[in-house]
This record gives structure tokens, sequence and C-alpha cells, in this order.
């Protein structure tokens, strides 16, 4: 026993140190009510101090919504649970309430007072949960009852109700659960709150801030905001939530323009500040993310107006701002067709039936009532002990409640955090106390381990009909509702309610928040490229930045950073997102040039026939005679087998054409030359030997059988070459593409295939063109030498312009 007590003792010992560093100028005012049981409150009665003045704890003006509203709310709440036989039975709950000023070291410096109640009861031996309440006891810390008295030997909480900021609750939580005092809050969202390893007393009737952050992302995705600010308030539950903000944002691609941090109570000069590096942003980062509790978001507002900047951004707010009508007061224009996020909770009727009767002559057992009334009708209780002297106007019976009245948008909340503690103490009296009525010797002292794990079993009706339970993590799972700040009216503004959401996604009217679509806000930093371009990313850009470069004619979209070539016969479609097959191009008969090429070559073989046919007829004629009748027929064949082969050029490319056209295209002009070799040869032998003054003999091989025979020869060698080539590339058809864009359908003809036969025909022009430059000058009987002659050097002439052009032509291909 003396090793428990040592260390409490010295926690007891080092109180009283902590509280005078703690200790403000200011005494602060503590409603009590008593009770079997009690249950210590945090409110936020005040506003918190201001920044510059933080260090003296100087708590601002007094608040309706989130201190007053809520202290009724719980000295209501207790009223109709004591009034209630199903619930703890002869057993009365009392509070404990204080003021936390939304600031933690105020927080901090109330929690300790609780904290201090406690051990004092731990330690004394009279002290229990069921010892009376005394007038006489003196105790510290400069509180005030509900008479103006100090209350004397106040039992221990048993539990604690709030406080409303996340950043507060987490330094509340980690004192209390020193002393294994079970906490539940109302509004404290933080998802650093949901580990169990670092807060196990902890409980809330809310979500974690988790679900609002992906709320957000949801409606940001939704209308296309790919490029937004965020500002988040300095503290855990601006923090947490905007880093859970972001995450999801950057999972859905989602870019931050810009993000920073502020106090709710900084000075003009840093809202200025904050809205000035917003302004640099714009006019592309228009919409901005606030995870903010409410006086950040009316700083931002009062920025706005002084930096001109109404309508110029757009707020997504979360739920510090919700439908808070004290946010948006006097800064209408400013919040004008902001986004909210609230949590879901039906206003508490029996709550507003009770509330708008109050009076100060009334209610005697909220300290902060009169000091609230006075601000809030700006009038002067005359003869109150807390008139307040700066007020000139007397506060007279016509002032009341129902004047410009707005119920706290978390009541509902406050109240099923009581009720929550409520059924706990039920639940444990139920099963340490079976069969009896009122508190037992197992509840004496109330053990806070036990307690809760009797809370986080607690499973009731909420005030609002939802289901009230508690997770693993002792969080609840909400929903949320979309509230639209828009105008209605002249010059009246108010929160519409425009969607919702929950687990299975968000639910929102389009319609009623942009009722013209070309109205609906941009917030992106570059806009979608066209069809056919791509997105490059500037350096030192975010991934929502870009430039759009257009693809090349022969390239496809193939995602939107990438441009991705057709293979080669192929071609982007219309939507420029695939490949389609390009037409093969070949010759068809209907075609102009093949219509010229086969009437030309029709013509030519008319002509070649007529010659033919004059040959025939005149066989036996000196003049055909000396001629080498035989060798001319074989030029004549070798003249229509190369008009045939335009035929096979023009018809469409198949093995058989391919192989005709390389058979015909170098038999043809080797049957012509050969024959004109042959014939030329034989005249410069003849004039040879006709120059020798002795003719001994006749000169050999001239005889026609001879001349076809050598003739024949030379075609064999050209027949050869082609058959040989014709084994080795066996003929086949192929694509050629001239041009990206052309695909044809050509022989596969090699450049060997082709230079070998013209190449042999080039030895057969030279051969024929030396033998015809040497019989240039013959007698007039074979004059026939001289037209040969000057056929073979045009030739030439062709041949040397269209060797170096075709080849040329080839390698540009």
């Amino acid at each position: 026993m003396a090793a428990v007590h040592l260390p409490l003792f010295l926690v007891l010992m080092s109180i009283p140190v902590i509280l005078s560093s703690l200790q403000s100028n200011e005494r602060r005012v503590v409603a009590y009510v008593p009770g079997d049981l009690i249950i210590g409150a945090l409110f936020s009665v005040h506003h918190q101090p201001a920044a510059d003045r933080a260090h003296e704890r100087k708590c601002g003006a007094v608040r309706e919504q989130y201190g007053i509203q809520r202290v009724e709310a719980m000295m209501l709440t207790l009223d109709r649970i004591n009034a209630d036989p199903d619930i703890l039975p002869n057993v009365t709950i009392g509070c404990e309430i204080r003021d936390s000023c939304w600031h933690s070291a105020v927080a901090l410096e109330q929690s300790i007072e609780f904290i201090r109640d406690s051990l004092i009861a731990a330690e004394s031996p009279t002290s229990s949960p069921l010892a009376p309440f005394s007038e006489d006891a003196p105790v510290g810390g400069g509180v005030k009852c509900t008479e103006g008295l100090p209350p004397k030997g106040k039992k221990p909480i048993v539990g604690l109700i709030g406080p409303g900021s996340s950043s507060v609750a987490i330094q509340v939580q980690n004192l209390l659960q020193l002393f294994n005092i079970p906490q539940i809050a109302y509004s404290a969202t933080s998802m650093d709150l949901s580990d169990k390893s670092l807060f196990k007393y902890f409980m809330r009737v809310v979500p974690s801030d988790a679900q609002q952050a992906r709320a957000m992302v949801d409606i940001v995705k939704r209308y296309n905001w790919s490029y937004v600010s965020t500002i988040h308030t300095e503290g855990n539950y601006g923090e947490s939530g905007m880093a859970a903000f972001k995450e999801m944002a950057l999972k859905e691609g989602i870019c931050i323009a810009h993000t920073d941090k502020i106090w709710s109570n900084a000075g003009e000069q840093s809202f200025d500040r904050l809205l000035a590096k917003l302004r640099s942003r714009l006019p592309k980062a228009r919409v901005v993310v606030c995870f903010c509790e409410g006086m950040t978001v009316r700083g931002i507002l009062m920025a706005m107006r002084r930096l001109n900047l109404t309508g110029e951004l757009m707020l997504v707010g979360s739920d510090g701002w919700a439908d808070r009508y004290d946010v948006t007061d006097g800064y209408v224009r400013e919040a004008a067709g902001g986004l909210t996020i609230k949590l879901r909770s039906a206003e508490v009727k029996w709550f507003d039936d009770y509330y708008l009767k109050l009076r100060p002559e009334n209610n005697l057992r909220n300290p902060w009532f009169p000091e609230f009334w006075q601000h809030r009708f700006q009038c002067r209780l005359k003869g109150h002990p807390q008139e307040n002297p700066e007020y000139n106007r007397t506060c007279s019976s016509r002032d009341s409640l129902r004047q410009q009245y707005a119920q706290d948008t978390k009541m509902g909340f406050v109240i099923n955090a009581i009720y929550s503690m409520a059924y706990g103490l039920h639940k444990m009296q139920k099963a340490l106390c079976p069969g009896m009525a009122g508190l037992c010797d197992a509840m004496q002292p109330i053990d806070g381990s036990k307690l809760l794990e009797f809370l986080m079993k607690t499973n009731f009706t909420g005030v609002s009909g939802e289901h009230i339970y508690f997770d693993e993590n002792g969080d609840s799972l909400g929903s949320y509702v979309i509230m639209n700040f828009k105008k209605k009216g002249k010059d009246h503004y108010v929160y519409t309610n425009v969607g919702s959401w929950d687990n299975s996604g968000l639910q929102i009217d389009d319609d009623e928040i942009w009722p013209n679509k070309d109205s609906i806000i941009k917030s992106v930093c570059s806009e979608p490229c066209d069809k056919g371009q791509i997105k490059v990313i500037r350096k030192g850009e975010v991934s929502c930045c870009w430039t759009c470069t257009p693809c090349k004619e022969n390239e496809i979209v193939f995602d939107e950073y990438t441009c991705r070539a057709c293979e080669l016969g192929s071609w982007p479609t219309d939507d420029l997102t695939g490949c389609d097959p390009i037409p093969v191009e070949y010759l068809h008969w209907g075609d102009p040039e093949p219509i010229a090429a086969v009437v030309f070559s029709c013509l030519g073989l008319l002509v070649t026939f007529f010659v033919a046919a004059v040959f025939v007829v005149f066989r036996d004629t000196p003049v055909v005679k000396s001629s080498s009748r035989e060798l001319c027929y074989v030029i004549l064949f070798g003249i229509a087998l190369g008009y045939v082969c335009t035929f096979c050029l023009i018809t469409k490319p198949r093995v058989i054409s391919c192989l005709l056209q390389r058979l015909g295209v170098g038999l043809a002009p080797a049957l012509s030359y050969s024959a004109l070799v042959t014939k030329t040869n034989r005249i410069a032998r003849i004039l040879a030997g006709s120059k020798k003054k002795i003719c001994t003999k006749k000169p050999r091989f001239v005889s026609s059988c001879a001349q076809l025979a050598i003739s024949s020869l030379l075609v064999m060698v050209q027949l050869g070459i082609i058959v040989a080539l014709l084994i080795l590339e066996p003929p086949d058809l192929v694509f050629h593409h001239p041009s990206i864009r052309e695909v044809r359908l050509i022989c596969n003809t090699s450049t060997l295939g082709v230079v070998a036969p013209l190449g042999y025909n080039g030895v057969l022009i030279l051969s024929c063109t030396f033998y015809a430059f040497k019989t240039r000058n013959v007698p007039a009987n074979f004059n026939e030498a001289k037209h040969v002659a000057f056929t073979m050097y045009t030739t030439c002439v062709i041949w040397l312009a269209l060797c170096p052009s075709t080849s040329a032509r080839t390698t540009r291909s």
C-alpha cells in the first residue's frame, strides 16, 4: 500500500508547482452540480486568447454555440437522465464544467484541477463517490460555484466530456490517462486519437478525420479541380486532417499548388501574408481546401476582403466551419459559394424548448450566463453581481434568445457523449451491483479501467435516432452533409444542404450548386490537351502542370505522356488511338499510266508485226537478203517480247508475273542486241577481209546458220544468268514503302537481280557500239551500219543518263 501511496504523494507534491506555473491572473469560473457521481466537462465557454497575449492565458469573449449552449445542454441532459428510471436508478449524476477557452494551456490547467480532486479523493480515507457535498471544506484553484461560493469537499470526476478541439483533447488525454479517467469527445476528430497505444482512455461519438478527408477529396474530384491550394489550422486537428487529404489527393492525381498553415488566433498581418501567397497562384488555383477550425476560416474571409479577393477564391471547408454563421457573419460575400463538410446531426428540438426560455433571473446554475446575456444583447444587468459597466443600455424584458438564434451544429454529439458516459456507468452498475438499486461497495471508488471496458461496449440509440457504438479504436461511425453557402434573395445568405457523403460514396446535387453549368469554377494548372497531343511536364513543376506537344503524323497517343509510332505499313486512325493498315497500292489496268503504256505497247507490237510481215513478204528481195533477214527476225522477236513485257509489268504482282518479268526484261534486250552484235561483227569481219589485197579464204562463221548460232549462244548466256538468279532469289511478293504513308505490292527483285541482266545487256550494247563505230564508213551496199551506229550512240547516251538517275532514286528510297 505504501508503494502505491508514494507516487501519489509525489504527484500531489508536484501539482502546486505545476499550478503556480500555469496559474494566470484571471480567476477561473466553474459550474458545479452535485450528485452521487460527477462527470467532468471541458467546453470552450470563451474564445481562445489572442495570439500576442497567449502567454497570459486570458480568454476572449464569451461564446454562445460552442460555450453557453453546450453548458446548458449538459445540465439539461443530466436532468433528463436523472429523471429516467431506466438509467442508474437511485443514482444522481452531477457535473463539474470548466472552461477550456479552446486553448491547450488553459485546458491543461483545468484538467489538473480535475486530477487534484481525484488524487485527494484517492488519498483521503473518508472520501468516496458517496460522500456528501460539503460547504465548509475550502478548495483552491480560484474556482467559483453556481452560487458564487467555492465548492467544499468535491467528489472526483468519473469521466470527462470534451474538449472540442483535437489538439486540446490530445493534451488533456495525455494527462487523464495517467489516472485512468475515461474521456469521451464530441468533436475532436483527429486521426491520431484513434491510436489506442497512445490514447487508451479516449473515445468519441464522431468519426475520424480520415473519412472527412476522403469526402473532401471526392468533392474536389467531382468537379475536376486538379490544382488546388491547401490551408490548415496549426495544431493536431488541421495537421493530421490535411495530411490525410494530401495523401489521398496524391493517389487521385490532385496536385497541391501551395500549402500553408496558420494559428486560428493569428493576427491580421499573418492572414494577409497567407492570402498574398494564395493570390500568387491565381488564376490557376482558385479552389482552396481548408482543413480549418471556424475562427481560422473567419480570419481568411476577413483577409480576402482586405486584399480585395472577393469572388476570386472558393473555399472547401472541413467540419470546423460546417454551417456556422458566426464564421461568416459580416463576410458573407467572401464566403459565398463555399462548400463545407458537416457531420450529420439533426437539431435537438427539446433543447430549443428549454434554452429559448432561459433568462438571467431563472438560470442560476450556469455561472457564465449573466456574462453571456450582457454580451449577447450588449446591455448591462443593473444591480447584478456580474454587472458589466461597459454597456450603457440596461437589459430589458424584451431581450430574448429567440432573436437570431441558431442551435450549435454539434449539439447532438454533445448530448450523445453525455448519454454514452451515463449508459457506461449504468452497465457497470448492473454488472458490479446485480439486483441492487444505487451504488454498491464494488463501485467505491469508480475504477476507470473497468469503466472504460463498459464504455467500449456501450450501444444505444442516439438523440437523433442514430445508432451509437464504439469500434475497437473508440471511434464512432458517421456520415457527412455537404453544405453550400449561397445567396438567397437580396443580401441574404444561407447554408443549403446540397449532398451527403458516407462509406458508399458522394451524393451531391450539382444543379443546386451550379444552376448554370458554365459557372462551374475551374481550378486547373493546364487545360487538357487536344486530340493527337501529349503532356510534357515542365521541369520542376507538379504533375498537373504541362505543355501540350503534338505527336508526329505517323504516331498515335499511346498514353497521356507518350507518342508511339505506328508500324511500317500502318497509319494512325482518325481518333489517333490505334493504327490501321495502309491500303496496298499497285498498278491497275484502269489507271492513266497503264492505259498509256498498253496503248504504246500495242502500237509498238503492230508496227513490229507490220515490219515482220514486210520482211516475210519481201524475204527474197536483195535488200532483205543483204540485211541478214534471219537476224532481223531475231531482232524483231526481241522487240516484240519487250512490248509484251509491258503487260507483265502492269498486271497485279503475282509470283508467276514476277517470274515472267525477270525473264522478259532480261531476255528481250538480249535477243535484239545479241543479233545486232552478231550482225555488226559479221560486217566488220567481212570488211576487214576485203581490205586485204590477197584474199586467200572466206571469213568464217558468216553464214546465216552460224550467225543464228552465235546469236543464240549470246542469248543463252543471258538466260543462264537469269536462271541462276532465279535459283538464288526465287520470285516472290514484297511490300515496298516509298514513304511512311505508302505501301506498294512489288516483286522481290533485288539489286543484283536487276543489275546482272542489265549489265550483260550493257556489255552487248557496248560491243555493238564498238562494231558499229568500226563499220561506220562502209560502202553503200552496207549503209545500214551507219544507222546501226547512230542507234547505238543514242542508246549509250540514254543508258548513261538512266543509270545514275535510277541509282540515286533507289538510294533515296
